[in-house]
């Protein structure tokens, strides 16, 4: 998978880590994809309701440990 933006939301809460996803989604083209790191447990819900909300799609999300990662593709 070809990640085009990554952005470090780590240490932040809610609702940090959508606003900061949000903003980077809007610099980039349709079809580029966003990788979002996290640190926040509620960002694995709240990045799900984003998706659908927005129509960005949520491609994966994966735990390892504490860190939350979040795959977005700009619709």
């Amino acid at each position: 998978m070809h990640i085009d933006k990554e952005l470090d939301a780590r240490g932040l809460n809610c609702p940090l880590p959508i606003l900061k996803a949000k903003k980077a989604l809007s610099d980039m083209q349709s079809g580029q994809l966003l990788r979002v790191l996290a640190t926040d447990a509620g960002s694995v819900r709240d990045f799900q309701a984003f998706a659908k909300q927005t129509g960005n799609e949520l491609l994966e999300q994966l735990t390892v440990g504490a860190e939350f990662t979040h795959v977005l593709r700009r619709r």
